[in-house]
């Protein structure tokens, strides 16, 4: 599972011209579920984006995660962070999960990190989306489920 972070000053998510989420400061989190992904990817990853420390302190060090900031998240799914371009032009998305195991880890995500005590805007799942972001930095980074430490 891939979770591609930026933080933003604000964000919003439109589908077929109608707002359907939107944040002011937090996090934008692109979610990309692999076919080989489990409930221990998701875990992990809602545990790294609620603490992970990109958010200034007064000396302008990272020290703060957006939680400590009072940030909220702005979840979208997005199956193209499985593109596997290693041959030819054209993406090849064959590590990309079924659209029903996906929805289902997404859906996850989005309850633990609520859980976690976070605010969530999401964005519809299989849509056409316009996502607006005001990065911050730009800070942007990417995790991987399968990156973790064991």
């Amino acid at each position: 599972m891939k979770a591609l972070i930026q933080r933003v000053d604000r964000a919003s998510v439109n589908v077929n011209g109608e707002m359907v989420g939107s944040i002011e400061k937090g996090l934008v989190v692109f979610i990309g579920v692999e076919v080989s992904d489990t409930e221990k990817d998701v875990v992990y990853l809602a545990d790294k984006v609620t603490g992970l420390r990109i958010f200034t302190d007064d000396a302008g060090k990272f020290n703060n995660s957006c939680k400590d900031v009072n940030g909220s998240l702005l979840v979208v799914s997005q199956f193209t962070l499985l593109a596997d371009t290693r041959h030819g032009k054209r993406p090849g998305f064959t590590r990309a999960a079924t659209p029903e195991l996906a929805l289902r880890l997404f859906n996850m995500f989005v309850e633990c990190v609520r859980e976690a005590g976070m605010h969530v805007a999401t964005g519809v799942f299989q849509s056409h989306m316009m996502v607006e972001i005001h990065n911050n930095g730009p800070v942007t980074i990417l995790l991987d489920s399968k990156d973790k430490v064991l």
